[in-house]
């Protein structure tokens, strides 16, 4: 390991600048923080630049720090604090090449499985969006043009390692990508609270079989009317008790569990 980097060195000032997004546009990097983030990164150390990590965090994960075959430097407290955005930083900080994927490579080869966003705003509904999309075992997430960072501090925690595990796509005109998966011969169901096609209606009509993208919107207004539209039906997440709605979060759970049983 390296000598011990302060707030101050040129290393940890670039370093400090991935916490924005334009400084991570600009640089094509991201942070991941946590072990659990620096784990699934380091399972293709290809994709990883180097690791932070302060003289405790380094002492705690030294089983995995002494086998990366990625430079590990130490930090101080507080340079690790500036890579946090978090009240109790872990001190253990990866950085990481963006893991982007050209829109037209997954039109190409449409997964049985996968996820659009549409004006999603919210960066931890991105993340656990991304971790429920990797445990129904989903392909691919789609994040339309105006939808939350998935590579933001709030995201990548969220995602649990997930972010890792998936295909991901950015700033992509949906109006253009869902005509493009339909072409490729898959289905674009938009969740709606008010769509004509109940979920197990779409289950016993065999509409789940894939490929299959679901297409969810923002958290206060939902799908926009023009994207959902284009879906092939607008589906909706039956009711049986009092509940007047359901979060993004859990209706997406519901949705793609529902769409892996169905697979």
């Amino acid at each position: 390991m390296s000598e011990l980097l302060t707030e101050r060195s040129a290393r940890m000032v670039a370093a400090r600048k991935l916490v924005r997004r334009a400084g991570r546009d600009a640089a094509g990097l991201f942070l991941a923080e946590g072990r659990q983030a620096v784990v699934e990164a380091l399972a293709d150390p290809t994709g990883v630049r180097e690791v932070f990590a302060t003289e405790a965090a380094a002492a705690a994960h030294r089983d995995l720090l002494d086998s990366v075959a990625v430079p590990v430097r130490l930090v101080s407290e507080k340079a690790a604090a500036g890579l946090s955005e978090t009240v109790t930083p872990q001190g253990l900080v990866a950085v990481c090449a963006l893991r982007d994927v050209p829109a037209d490579d997954v039109l190409a080869a449409p997964p049985a499985l996968a996820v659009a966003l549409a004006e999603l705003a919210d960066p931890g509904n991105a993340g656990t969006v991304l971790r429920t999309a990797d445990a129904c075992g989903a392909g691919a997430v789609v994040f339309g043009a105006g939808s939350a960072d998935p590579y933001g501090g709030k995201a990548v925690r969220s995602s649990a390692g997930s972010l890792f595990h998936l295909d991901v796509v950015r700033r992509v005109p949906l109006e253009e990508f869902l005509p493009g998966w339909q072409a490729a011969g898959g289905t674009v169901l938009a969740a709606d609270g008010g769509g004509e096609l109940a979920l197990d209606s779409a289950a016993a009509e065999g509409r789940l079989a894939g490929p299959v993208l679901w297409l969810f919107g923002n958290e206060a207004r939902g799908v926009p009317a023009g994207l959902a539209g284009l879906a092939d039906a607008r589906v909706r997440i039956p009711m049986r008790g009092r509940a007047e709605s359901l979060n993004l979060a859990a209706a997406a759970a519901i949705c793609l569990y529902t769409t892996q049983l169905a697979q």
